[in-house]
């Protein structure tokens, strides 16, 4: 199914879980579908072990012919393509990316790529996402034979390792971020644009392209239309995520709003929180998609309410309801409902005093940003790609 031979071969932790849920392959790159990029960041794992399809010329044009136009984009798009599409590795990366940022950080991602100022992105600003994410690709060649090496960039990016060409300055040190947003900015800053060459006709068109920049990509993208698809992204996978507990109803209640929070952290007593709730909260109010909403709003936020929960526990204080929705607003701008807030202490206050402590909240919570890399616990660095699916193993 992988075309990978057991062997020492070193597989990132992306790497991994692209190649999991991807399911269509052309001319010997791999790429997901609408459909399997909604699994990869809603499921642990996929459905079921899948058999990469090949696609013909003919097939690909017919599929990408379905493609909206970006001034038609909206909140239903990836349900709606399913399987009418294809998205690659490097914009697989830049779709998480986008899911775990906060509205402020959109402007700041659209100035990344607007490489001459005009304050428009055109086709060939935006594919220098290759170059970015495949400059940060660890650095385990030789750990692989170059064989291997071979077919695992041209899996994930299209060519050869020994054919790819370099834009990144050569003379800047590579420093390990904490995360893919930090590479798309210091990547960012590091391409020298005007060396780059002229978008080759044979790389294969994308959804993503031709939303961004039409069937024959000469449209140029707006920060509007970058905005509104960043935010259209953020709540298709948001809706995705409540309507599978709320079943058509208007609420999800709030027993299932904290097995959400908890079922991809790190926390090894998800029954006990969730008895917390059914105690605590006897009488189910519910939690609207608008709450729903807020909080992962503000979780995209969550770094900036660390620094405030960080200031209490260097104080050894706990923070209380009022206060917390208070740190919430100053450091995020966001208001949560009372309700909400209520929720979530019952959810996390452990020692029932009904204050939370930066332990409590923050050292959980951090776990579950992690979206489309939620899965079994697992050490990234493994030797067998094969072996590892068989033991189920996926992100940390």
């Amino acid at each position: 199914m992988y075309d990978l031979e057991d062997g020492d071969v070193y597989m990132s932790a992306h790497e991994n879980r692209f190649r999991m849920f991807s399911s269509v392959q052309y001319e010997g790159q791999l790429y997901m579908t609408p459909l399997n990029f909604i699994e990869s960041v809603t499921m642990s794992e996929p459905k079921s072990r899948k058999i990469w399809k090949i696609l013909t010329k003919q097939e690909l044009e017919k599929i990408l012919a379905d493609t909206p136009t970006v001034c038609k984009g909206s909140s239903n798009m990836f349900r709606n393509l399913r399987e009418r599409g294809i998205i690659g590795y490097t914009e697989y990366l830049f779709l998480l990316c986008i899911l775990t940022k906060p509205h402020a950080g959109f402007k700041i991602a659209f100035n990344m790529f607007d490489a001459d100022g005009n304050e428009m992105v055109d086709k060939r600003e935006f594919m220098v996402l290759e170059e970015i994410f495949h400059k940060k690709k660890d650095k385990n060649v030789g750990r692989e034979d170059a064989q291997m090496s071979d077919r695992k960039s041209l899996q994930l990016y299209g060519y050869r390792e020994s054919h790819a060409h370099h834009v990144l300055r050569k003379d800047s040190q590579h420093v390990e971020p904490r995360g893919m947003w930090d590479v798309l900015r210091r990547g960012a800053s590091q391409v020298l644009f005007s060396d780059l060459a002229e978008h080759d006709e044979n790389i294969p068109d994308t959804t993503l392209l031709v939303h961004f920049f039409g069937k024959k990509g000469k449209a140029e993208l707006n920060f509007d239309d970058f905005y509104r698809f960043m935010d259209n992204l953020q709540t298709e996978m948001l809706e995705i995520e409540f309507l599978s507990y709320s079943k058509g109803l208007p609420t999800i209640s709030e027993e299932d709003f904290a097995l959400i929070l908890l079922r991809f952290t790190d926390v090894d007593n998800i029954s006990g929180y969730l008895e917390n709730v059914r105690q605590s909260i006897p009488d189910e109010k519910g939690v609207t998609f608008e709450e729903f909403r807020s909080f992962f709003q503000f979780m995209n936020n969550l770094e900036d309410f660390a620094i405030a929960m960080q200031m209490y526990n260097f104080a050894n204080r706990s923070i209380g309801q009022d206060e917390f929705a208070r740190a919430v607003y100053v450091a995020t701008g966001h208001k949560l409902t009372s309700h909400l807030v209520n929720v979530v202490f019952k959810i996390f206050d452990e020692d029932h005093d009904d204050k939370l402590s930066y332990k409590e909240f923050i050292g959980v919570m951090k776990d579950r940003l992690h979206r489309g890399r939620r899965s079994l616990k697992m050490d990234e660095k493994f030797t067998s790609f094969k072996s590892c699916m068989k033991k189920q193993l996926s992100v940390k």
